[in-house]
């Protein structure tokens, strides 16, 4: 997912290995306990929930937040049969035909049928496994509320979103944004869900300039769309 990312910002490290963790907050302890003692924290999807948990767990340890194509809301209703539907299909037709389903509507419209965008991301998620789909769908489904911790983010936060994101629409992402104090709203065009993947050379732009921001200051002018 951030192999463009990854090579454009050397120095950076992804944080994985989550397996069988079942808990946000489980996840964001790993990320404590694996990550450097200052960080500038970037999280996608579910990643930028474990993100906010670990601002929310050890303040001091996250210098820089970036959230891409998430959401800070709670379960919604028909939210749970939704994802066991999914996990349903999984388990009875297998992985492959469970990711045929899940991973179309996660980019935007034109790039459905581009086998090069496709292709390994319909692997990465393939290869995964069940398991960890099952443990990820158990810590979606009990997240801790984090909508009263926005406020109180006090260093330079992005949040970015693909302007065709369905899952984690714009709109979304513009009240985030409007809730954390400086906080820069980044939404990029002819992009999905999968924003690191779809738009790399766009994201990788708006995190190079949310690097550059002094830390100590969570003023970011303006929003960009």
């Amino acid at each position: 997912m951030f192999a463009a990312q990854l090579k454009r910002f050397p120095d950076a490290s992804a944080i994985d290995g989550f397996g069988a963790c079942d808990s946000i907050v489980e996840m964001a302890r790993r990320v404590i306990a694996s990550g450097p003692e200052k960080m500038a924290l970037l999280g996608h999807s579910m990643g930028a929930r474990v993100a906010l948990e670990v601002v929310r767990l050890a303040p001091e340890r996250v210098k820089k937040l970036a959230l891409i194509s998430t959401g800070t809301h709670t379960v919604r209703e028909g939210e749970a049969e939704k994802r066991h539907a999914l996990l349903a299909l999984g388990r009875t037709e297998g992985m492959a035909a469970l990711v045929d389903r899940w991973l179309p509507p996660m980019v935007a419209p034109a790039r459905r049928a581009d086998q090069q965008l496709i292709a390994p991301l319909h692997l990465m998620a393939t290869q995964a496994g069940i398991d960890t789909y099952a443990a990820q769908i158990t810590a979606l489904l009990g997240r801790p509320e984090v909508e009263s911790l926005l406020p109180n983010i006090a260093c330079p936060t992005l949040v970015a979103v693909g302007a065709e994101d369905e899952w984690s629409p714009p709109e979304q992402h513009r009240s985030i944004a409007a809730r954390i104090p400086g906080a820069h709203l980044k939404i990029i065009a002819k992009a999905g869900h999968m924003l690191p993947a779809e738009a790399p050379d766009a994201l990788n732009e708006a995190i190079a300039d949310w690097l550059d921001m002094p830390v100590g200051s969570n003023t970011m002018m303006g929003d960009d769309e």
